[in-house]
């Protein structure tokens, strides 16, 4: 399995902009720049589609852990903050921090959170990510 997203940039770093695409159509020709990545600019930027990538793939990931424990998750909410800092040569992707809350009637709360670490170490996600992940996870009524 392979899927595709694809970038154009034209212009300088500052002044250029670009857009960015995937395959399923779902985003096409998202405007994306340097004030939208390192400002307050509205659009999109390559680590918030990196967190949402990495909140969906350990959301999925989690119902697959919760699944094979007999736990069904009526909802689980992950948000993925994405933290670029600039380092010797330019910026680096240094860590990402997860929040999840899931609903889960009758959950036991120790199965959730090694179900939860399960899943972190296991999303495909996080493992191409060179970078620290943290989590903190929690039930939800």
């Amino acid at each position: 399995m392979k899927r595709i997203g694809s970038a154009v940039w034209n212009g300088g770093i500052k002044t250029g902009d670009g857009k960015v695409s995937t395959e399923s159509g779902v985003l096409d020709g998202v405007p994306y720049s340097f004030a939208k990545r390192f400002g307050d600019a509205k659009g999109s930027n390559p680590e918030e589609l990196i967190g949402a990538a990495h909140a969906a793939c350990f959301s999925m990931a989690l119902s697959g852990v919760l699944d094979a424990q007999e736990m069904t998750a009526e909802e689980i909410a992950t948000s993925a903050a994405v933290s670029v800092v600039p380092v010797e040569g330019g910026f680096a992707i240094t860590e990402v921090h997860l929040t999840v809350k899931a609903r889960i009637p009758g959950g036991d709360a120790g199965k959730f959170q090694a179900a939860a670490e399960q899943a972190k170490a296991g999303c495909p996600v996080s493992k191409v990510l060179n970078a620290k992940i943290t989590m903190e996870a929690s039930l939800v009524a």
